[in-house]
């Protein structure tokens, strides 16, 4: 696949749902792929290697935040490895019952027809 195809399979995918992102993962990421957050959620630290750490970290988001509505906008290309999607989102946090909405940059990198890198970019208070 090239660029312009992952970054469709993948915007098209976050707007399906959970399902899809998953399906997506395990399709479009490089085995060793790395994400980076803006700042440690949780206690894991910012950097997660590896398919099985991102499946983990969407496993986190999953148990720990009520999804009311997404909006993905883009894919917006930077060269010919990079791209980036916008995501407006609107969750619950399920311990505390604070409804929030969020937006966020994603940054993805790709090499040899995979994602190799992602990077999210977001306010941090």
């Amino acid at each position: 696949m090239d660029i312009k195809e992952i970054a469709k399979a993948l915007a098209d995918g976050c707007r399906a749902g959970a399902a899809k992102v998953r399906e997506n993962l395990d399709k479009l990421y490089a085995d060793d792929a790395v994400s980076v957050e803006a700042a440690d959620m949780g206690g894991q630290g910012r950097e997660t290697v590896g398919k099985s750490g991102i499946h983990g970290k969407h496993d986190w988001w999953e148990s720990s935040m009520e999804e009311h509505a997404t909006d993905v906008v883009g894919p917006f290309y930077h060269g010919e490895d990079q791209f980036s999607l916008l995501f407006d989102v609107d969750v619950t946090d399920k311990d505390s019952g604070k409804r929030m909405q969020m937006k966020e940059i994603g940054v993805y990198h790709v090499k040899d027809g995979k994602i190799t890198r992602e990077e999210f970019h977001y306010a941090v208070d």
